[in-house]
């Protein structure tokens, strides 16, 4: 090839690469500042590395993994270290809101970068299956919804993408085997798990697709291989594992305790049709359409595609098996969209260069038909998000934090605690000592809920924990127990509770109430100033939920706020 036709591969390889990043960020500031509250709990542990804390919730805690991303985790305490993070604003945006989804964004620039070079040994229109690929991310709110969370979501898709991209390419050029291959595998596939425990799956592809190709002159070459894969994702891994038990003394996350995940049942085995439902029955069974046709077709390409298939299966699997989330829109699907649409991608340009006129005709038709039916439903989600996003962080700073931030205040006493349930804009800007009562954060809470023991969790909660305010936000109070057990009116004084509804707003925002401890009000003018603080305090906020979802809470967020 001619150097200016090189040079028109890269800038259009580069432009394909661009343009769909920029698709994805535009639908992302959709969204506005909305950051998830979960995303913060990671992001107060990513402040107390970088103060050199260490991993802890708080300053002077105890170890707890209340976090599930080490590697998220620590690309936000470098940039902590660097000032990108959690220091104030950028350009006028906040660091905690804008560096999360930069570095989100990046990771898309990164995923769509993997995405033409696998597409390049797959298509002849590798810049084109690029554009696509990103495009069909970039209209789908499920996809960017959780990669402009703050949430772990671009950089596990990013490493999923590597290990796919990786086998694609050796297969494409009968390097499987070879060691450099295996290692890479591994080590990619080691960052999947990493960046989230589900991850730990993806270190059986490089196996899977071996298997799939194994040769009864090459059994021994391959079992080496595999071995080889195996080991290098067991020294990250496992080096991690070692680090998880003598610092935290479990070898799971607490978060994975609190949440006991159950074990898969059939009826699990249906859950990939949720997803079909979402994308719309026509989208889905053109792919499928078009992933049949690439694979009828006698060319390297059908080989290839293993390559995308099998982590694709893999990560089909894990959807299957996790419980489903409470956060919605399928915020454990993001690898599948991923893998789906760059094969999408590379199947339809395929099917497009092996077509003849009328075959095109009618793909193009298929295409405009699917593309416009799935639309409706991904303006809806998109809509939907928009009003009611679920449980955006500064809701919790300025609801929760700084209210009762406030409270303490007026009590004028050192050492207090709070209990809560939303952590993460609590851990950012509380200087209350947090008791998590949903276990994320707290070991103790988090094995009395593994063990569905709610009575062994009041009993602590009261007789030991005694937090000096008590916070429950939807219905909280009444899933753990609260609302039933005598001690609670016994121990602590109601000073505001939301009165329903709220139109327009999750019940989970606003139905709020704060519960102070008996023993630490003074008099009962103490108590009638507690009260009217956090009726004045908290009903404007509530009132401003209903049109601010997507705001920000200030330039900083710093424990011991109340404005």
């Amino acid at each position: 090839m001619r150097p200016s036709g090189v040079l028109a591969g890269r800038v259009g390889a580069v432009a394909a690469i661009a343009a769909g990043t920029a698709l994805i960020a535009a639908h992302g500031f959709v969204y506005g500042h909305w950051i998830m509250d979960d995303a913060a709990i990671t992001f107060g542990y990513a402040r107390n590395v970088a103060d050199g804390y260490g991993p802890v919730l708080q300053p002077g805690l105890d170890p707890v993994e209340g976090y599930s991303n080490p590697v998220w985790m620590a690309l936000l305490a470098l940039g902590a270290l660097v000032g990108l993070f959690d220091h104030g604003t950028i350009f006028g945006v906040p660091d905690y809101v804008l560096f999360p989804k930069a570095l989100g964004i990046a990771c898309c620039a990164g995923i769509l970068t993997l995405f033409y070079f696998a597409a390049k040994v797959l298509t002849r229109r590798p810049r084109l299956a690029t554009l696509l690929a990103g495009a069909a991310l970039a209209a789908m709110p499920s996809f960017v919804i959780w990669i402009v969370s703050g949430l772990e979501n671009p950089v596990y898709a990013l490493f999923v993408t590597a290990v796919a991209t990786v086998l694609v390419r050796a297969i494409a050029a009968d390097r499987l085997l070879n060691w450099r291959t295996g290692v890479l595998a591994g080590v990619f596939a080691a960052g999947a798990a990493l960046s989230r425990p589900d991850g730990a799956i993806y270190a059986g592809a490089f196996g899977i697709v071996a298997l799939l190709f194994l040769r009864r002159d090459r059994i021994k070459q391959t079992f080496v291989a595999c071995a080889i894969s195996v080991g290098a994702f067991a020294v990250p891994f496992g080096a991690y594992l070692a680090y998880r038990w003598f610092t935290f003394h479990r070898l799971v996350p607490n978060t994975a305790v609190a949440k006991d995940q159950p074990l898969p049942a059939l009826e699990d085995l249906g859950k990939p049709s949720l997803l079909v439902g979402y994308v719309g029955w026509a989208a889905a069974l053109l792919v499928v359409g078009l992933v049949a046709a690439t694979l009828a077709r006698r060319t390297p390409t059908r080989a290839q595609l293993a390559g995308l298939l099998v982590p694709l299966g893999l990560a089909v699997a894990a959807f299957c098996v996790l419980q489903a989330d409470w956060m919605g829109e399928y915020r454990f699907a993001t690898p599948i969209w991923t893998l789906g649409a760059l094969i999408a991608g590379v199947s339809l340009t395929v099917v497009w260069d092996a077509s003849r006129l009328r075959a095109r005709a009618l793909l193009a038709l298929g295409l405009v038909a699917a593309a416009a039916l799935a639309s409706v439903q991904f303006e809806a989600s998109a809509r939907s998000w928009r009003m009611a996003a679920k449980t955006p962080l500064c809701i919790v700073v300025e609801r929760d934090a700084r209210t009762m931030n406030g409270i303490a205040d007026i009590l004028g006493r050192d050492g207090l605690s709070a209990g809560v349930i939303d952590l993460g804009g609590q851990s950012m800007a509380s200087d209350l000592r947090l008791i998590d009562l949903a276990g994320l954060g707290d070991a103790k809470m988090a094995e009395y809920l593994g063990d569905a023991d709610l009575q062994g969790l009041r009993d602590y909660t009261f007789t030991e924990a005694k937090p000096s305010i008590i916070t429950f936000i939807g219905t909280w109070d009444t899933t753990l127990g609260f609302t039933t057990d005598a001690r609670f009116d016994q121990d602590y004084y109601l000073v505001y509770q939301s009165a329903p509804p709220w139109p327009g707003i999750l019940l989970s925002y606003n139905r709020v109430g704060f519960w102070v401890r008996k023993e630490l009000v003074a008099d009962q003018a103490q108590l009638a100033r507690l009260r009217t603080y956090t009726h004045d305090r908290v009903e404007p906020v509530l009132r401003e939920n209903a049109v601010a979802n997507r705001r920000d809470c200030g330039p900083v967020l710093r424990p011991g706020q109340t404005e």
